[in-house]
């Protein structure tokens, strides 16, 4: 809560000044949320997974939580501390039911503080530039306010989650933990199967996915499809599931997070013992999702898999093959990836890649013998075309 006011003329002026600009900042809240949400969706992977499997119960949250901000900052009629530690509470306790992080909850509620800040600043210089001064002295109580109500949705958060460890629920992850790390003996693989409603013997996979949260993931599984046992560790959701023929193409096919999500989907493995194996491949997979997200079967992309086995090398290769290529003005570079890009797509037809590329089929051969010339490579050389296939895999599909 601000501090109580001194009788220093300055004071009285700034703590006005504040007041006033808080009040408009009530007035434009609705604004205000959307703004902050856009701002988590970019900086906070977990906000932005929540938000896409609950929109409105995430954006009532922070709506709450901006409605209480600015009101702390209005004057008369501010809320008292026991408002502050029933909206914290109210926050804490549902981001840890969530079972998100608390170092995101945080950082949203400073990303928040910075943006209100940001906003009296700015609507104090439009409304009299010459007030923006005064707010230097109430600075203090504004971030003073931020901290304070950060202890208290970290000590919510906090108290919510020890409600939730040591039952079933907990013993069911702890299981499902140390069978996705390899660490489970083998003389408790009968328990843990039929905890989990497993057979010990019987081929698994195992789905990866970074940025989307549980919640998020299970929504998304397609209906009639394998039971997915989920698992969240940290900012990666993993998913372990039984394979019958054909269950991890169908998967594949269907299993879509959030925009922008990377979903890699591992080679599967002859047991239950083995799902340690199975959770690294999926982690390969997932190494070799597109930039821009999507899903990955690691079997289909098997290429994009062993050159994301080792970054080093396939920079290496990409710079080696392409590299008098990638140093070209960016409009050259692109059109010449691209044209390459499209070949190879279109097996190798001129005629099918001009059409893809609205140009004429002469205009396609003329750019790759531009780029035969450059790399030093033929493609009608088989060795050659696969030397380009892989750097360029290296330059487009793992942001090398």
């Amino acid at each position: 809560m601000l501090h109580a006011v001194q009788d220093r003329p300055v004071d009285v002026e700034a703590v006005a000044a504040l007041h006033r600009a808080a009040h408009v900042l009530m007035a434009d809240l609705p604004g205000l949320c959307e703004r902050l949400l856009a701002a988590l969706t970019v900086q906070q992977p977990a906000y932005r997974a929540a938000l896409a499997a609950d929109p409105s119960g995430v954006r009532q949250e922070v709506r709450a939580s901006l409605r209480y901000h600015v009101r702390s900052l209005m004057g008369p009629g501010r809320p008292s501390r026991p408002d502050a530690r029933r909206c914290a509470d109210e926050v804490g306790a549902s981001w840890a039911a969530r079972g998100l992080p608390l170092d995101a909850v945080l950082q949203a509620f400073r990303l928040g503080g910075a943006m209100v800040w940001q906003e009296l600043v700015d609507e104090t210089a439009r409304r009299d530039p010459d007030d923006v001064r005064l707010l230097v002295h109430v600075a203090a109580d504004v971030w003073n306010f931020v901290d304070e109500h950060c202890t208290l949705v970290a000590d919510a958060h906090r108290r919510a989650a020890r409600r939730t460890t040591g039952g079933p629920d907990d013993r069911l992850r702890r299981m499902t933990a140390a069978l996705l790390d390899g660490t489970t003996r083998i003389a408790d693989l009968p328990e843990v199967a039929a905890a989990l409603g497993l057979t010990v013997e019987g081929a698994y996979a195992v789905v990866a996915a970074t940025g989307a949260d549980v919640l998020a993931l299970r929504n998304a599984a397609p209906d009639g499809g394998p039971r997915i046992v989920w698992h969240a560790d940290g900012d990666t959701a993993y998913g372990l599931v039984p394979v019958a023929e054909g269950t991890l193409r169908t998967l594949a096919r269907s299993l879509h997070g959030p925009p922008g999500t990377p979903i890699g989907i591992g080679s599967p493995v002859e047991t239950l013992a083995a799902v340690g194996d199975a959770r690294r491949l999926a982690e390969v997979a997932l190494r070799a999702c597109p930039p821009d997200g999507g899903t990955v079967l690691l079997d289909e992309h098997l290429p994009a898999a062993l050159l994301a086995s080792s970054p080093a090398l396939a920079a290496t290769l990409a710079e080696r093959v392409l590299g008098p290529v990638l140093r070209l003005d960016p409009g050259d570079r692109d059109l010449l990836i691209g044209t390459l890009s499209a070949w190879l797509d279109c097996e190798g037809s001129a005629q099918r890649a001009a059409v893809r590329l609205y140009c004429h089929r002469n205009t396609v051969l003329n750019r790759l013998r531009r780029l035969e010339q450059l790399t030093g490579r033929s493609l009608t050389r088989p060795a050659d075309v696969v030397e380009l296939s892989l750097a360029l895999t290296a330059r487009c599909r793992l942001r090398l």
